[in-house]
């Protein structure tokens, strides 16, 4: 595979949709980091126009998808200590 493929922005947001269908199939909040961490590379490659290599953009997309998730985490997680139970049936 060429890596000048890597440089160019729709690649990323194409990775970005798909991380996004398989975040839809696959619930957890892991695929949701990794799309918004493509998008925002994605988005940095088009306003930019930087021609950054491939070992940078991993870094970058690395990084943005660890704050993503931190963040994702902060804001959907059960508080600390606390377990989700369920007492009734959604049948009953």
């Amino acid at each position: 595979m060429d890596t000048a493929l890597w440089s160019l922005w729709w690649v990323w947001m194409a990775a970005a949709l798909v991380l996004g269908i398989l975040e839809v199939l696959l619930p957890g909040f892991v695929f949701l980091g990794f799309a918004i961490a493509a998008a925002a590379v994605g988005l940095i490659l088009l306003n930019t126009g930087a021609a950054l290599g491939l070992p940078v953009l991993l870094l970058i997309w690395a990084a943005l998808s660890l704050v993503a998730w931190l963040i994702l985490r902060r804001l959907f997680a059960l508080p600390k200590g606390q377990v989700k139970t369920f007492d009734h049936d959604i049948n009953d």
